[in-house]
């Protein structure tokens, strides 16, 4: 899809080929179904900015973040590009682990990094963020800007409305998320506009073990929880 077309599916004026455009939202689904199909292992989505490089603290934690998943036997998923993204992808690759971007086309952003075992390019926002969601046991959030807050606040908005469940959501870095989650309980919850469990999920740590623990073992619990499928010898 060129540019020109996302920006018809959006204006209010103009409008693409409706059958066409639906064809090709279907594909990019399938496609992105079948990537995470191909990932075969519990997996964690990594997100932050696109702006940090190497010998940035959050950039060098993310390689660290990226590693220790791996030793827990988790793929590591990301959005494909530098950045952060570049830095968890490339600690997963240095680990042995399986590595997996999925990008979006975007006029003045960067090619996929080199570091992803999987990689696939969305064209539309919205079915990238399923795959985020599908592939994934939890995410960790770096700092970041509009496009990391947003999907942070997506897995929040899908945690508090029961769309997923015992999906951890961890944030990276006290200095950079401690004010905004002081202001989510001063203003948001002080509001009564969410409730004080809504953010039961959600940790700070400054730690690239810690991250993965706190992932795993909510996976590890939810595994622990979940009844196992009856033998089919014993069935019949």
């Amino acid at each position: 899809m060129s540019q020109r077309e996302d920006q018809e599916l959006l204006g209010r004026d103009e409008r693409p080929d409706d059958e066409e455009h639906l064809h090709r939202i279907a594909r990019e689904f399938q496609v992105g179904f079948d990537a995470v199909e191909r990932i075969g292992l519990p997996a964690v989505s990594i997100f932050g900015s696109a702006r940090l490089g190497p010998g940035d603290r959050w950039y060098d934690a993310a390689i660290e973040t990226g590693r220790a998943f791996v030793r827990h036997g988790f793929a590591v998923v990301t959005g494909g590009g530098p950045g952060i993204m570049e830095a968890a992808n490339l600690g997963a690759n240095e680990a042995g682990g399986t590595s997996v971007g999925f990008g979006i086309v975007l006029p003045h952003e960067q090619s996929m990094n080199e570091h992803c075992d999987i990689a696939v390019e969305f064209d539309h926002f919205y079915a990238r963020k399923v795959m985020f969601v599908k592939a994934a046991e939890g995410f960790v959030v770096f700092p970041g800007g509009f496009g990391t807050l947003d999907e942070l606040f997506e897995a929040l908005t899908l945690i508090q409305t029961e769309k997923v469940v015992h999906f951890p959501v961890v944030l990276f870095g006290r200095v950079f998320w401690e004010p905004l989650l002081d202001w989510v309980h001063r203003t948001l919850e002080h509001e009564g506009m969410i409730s004080p469990d809504d953010l039961e999920l959600v940790s700070v740590t400054e730690d690239a073990d810690e991250a993965a623990r706190l992932v795993v073992d909510c996976f590890q619990k939810q595994c622990a929880h979940t009844p196992a499928e009856p033998d089919k010898a014993d069935a019949q």
